[in-house]
């Protein structure tokens, strides 16, 4: 097995970027949803109630702060599109913490499940995408661990998949039948909730092996 792709996302439920290599910490990718959408008293704005935020991309510039089509997240044209999504009162804050996550601070597929689910793997938002996987194995790793050079990872669990399946990561045209799919044929589950036991690099085609 081995690392097939590597992705970060910038900006919580804004299109990702693909990487060559990464930092693992407890907190999983560094810079990875390290800004949000939100809207007043801090209620944190997401693609499953705002789709148009697909449409939009976040990057990590060289000196590693976070873009927004390539224009600094911090800017008034951001912010101007992002109110037009989210309402005139949105606003687009900095965190750093362990609550910027959903879940838990890692998503990974394999592309063996990816093969199986029979569409863009873009639809599932990973970070890793673990390659030379057998069909379903993943649903079995639960409770197991994936050791990348000195990184541990911990797999805790599958994940449940929501709405946000459900758009072309490309045009954003909506499509319920693979919400619908994904509970019909893997039991509304797909991918791994991890966390990472011991940080360091990974690269892009690095050998993973399972614990």
């Amino acid at each position: 097995m081995y690392v097939k792709e590597i992705w970060r996302y910038p900006v919580k439920s804004m299109a990702g970027e693909p990487l060559a290599q990464a930092n693992l910490s407890p907190l999983g990718i560094e810079g990875d949803r390290v800004v949000l959408v939100v809207n007043p008293p801090g209620h944190v704005v997401t693609a499953r109630s705002h789709p148009r935020l697909l449409g939009h991309k976040g990057t990590t510039g060289s000196d590693g702060v976070p873009l927004v089509d390539g224009r600094q997240w911090t800017g008034a044209s951001v912010l101007a599109d992002v109110r037009a999504i989210a309402g005139p009162r949105a606003a687009l804050i900095h965190n750093v913490t362990e609550d910027r996550f959903d879940v838990l601070p890692l998503l990974v597929a394999t592309d063996g499940a990816i093969a199986a689910f029979g569409r863009d793997g873009r639809r599932l938002r990973p970070n890793i995408v673990i390659g030379g996987v057998e069909g379903l194995a993943e649903r079995g790793w639960p409770g197991r661990k994936l050791r990348i050079g000195r990184v541990i990872i911990d797999i805790d669990s599958l994940r449940g998949r929501c709405v946000m399946t459900t758009y072309d990561p490309d045009t954003l045209q909506q499509d319920s039948s693979v919400l619908k799919d994904i509970a019909k044929r893997f039991g509304g589950k797909l991918a791994l909730n991890c966390a990472v036991e011991e940080g360091g690099t990974i690269e892009r085609n690095q050998e993973v092996e399972l614990l």
